[in-house]
């Protein structure tokens, strides 16, 4: 792997290329992204880049005239990431990955990381958390064909017979039944990169990338990419 960043999903639009035609595409804020630390074969056993996204405030306490503990930022970085970030020279971040780079001896610490390392006509790779669904039935879930609607049927939205009683006397691994839908990393392979405006560190990207507004995007260089 040669390039890849963090960004998250502004949303969909579409866009003309220059013969006119209708391109549906969504936007992704990509960086800037900075190196927090460089993993190398002789320390950590493998080559790779960590690289932190979205500044994040610092874990404060402080302690009253009583000595009692006050904090501010409750959710923010706590003393051991913020130590980790101040060594690198950033700020906290709010979102750390890594990748591997066969390259990775090439950065430095605090590098950033910009939108423009993709050009138009790149293929990538989007991986994200797709949006949660919550508990459904196994229509909705699995696409299963719902039974008769008459009355009497008592047969309607139902996954279908679970086993026979008597033979296999169980019901068998990966039976279609209804449960949690969504919320699961999503990878689309070979989307096409149509645009990127450098200044504004956007990528539009043709198609539809996985995960909700706002969500965070990993986006790497395809990595079986279609001739």
């Amino acid at each position: 792997m040669k390039k890849a960043i963090l960004a998250t999903k502004v949303g969909m639009t579409q866009i003309f290329n220059e013969d006119g035609t209708l391109i549906p595409v969504t936007v992704l804020q990509a960086g800037p992204c900075v190196v927090t630390q460089i993993k190398t074969q002789e320390n950590d056993g493998y080559q790779a880049v960590q690289v932190g996204f979205v500044d994040k405030k610092d874990r404060i306490v402080n302690k009253d005239a009583k000595g009692r503990k006050e904090v501010i930022h409750r959710h923010g970085v706590n003393k051991a990431g913020q130590g980790h970030f101040k060594k690198a020279g950033v700020s906290s971040k709010r979102y750390i990955r890594e990748f591997k780079f066969e390259n990775a001896g090439e950065y430095t610490l605090g590098a950033e990381i910009k939108a423009d390392i993709f050009e138009k006509g790149d293929k990538i790779d989007a991986s994200a958390i797709s949006k949660g669904k919550g508990f459904q039935g196994a229509i909705k879930r699995l696409g299963q064909h719902r039974g008769p609607m008459k009355h009497g049927s008592k047969f309607h939205r139902h996954q279908g017979s679970n086993g026979a009683c008597s033979s296999p006397s169980r019901v068998f691994k990966g039976k279609g039944m209804p449960g949690h839908m969504g919320s699961v990393k999503v990878t689309v392979q070979n989307l096409e990169v149509v645009r990127v405006d450098a200044e504004k560190n956007l990528l539009l990207v043709k198609g539809a990338v996985p995960g909700p507004k706002k969500g965070l995007i990993t986006i790497k260089e395809s990595v079986k990419t279609q001739g």
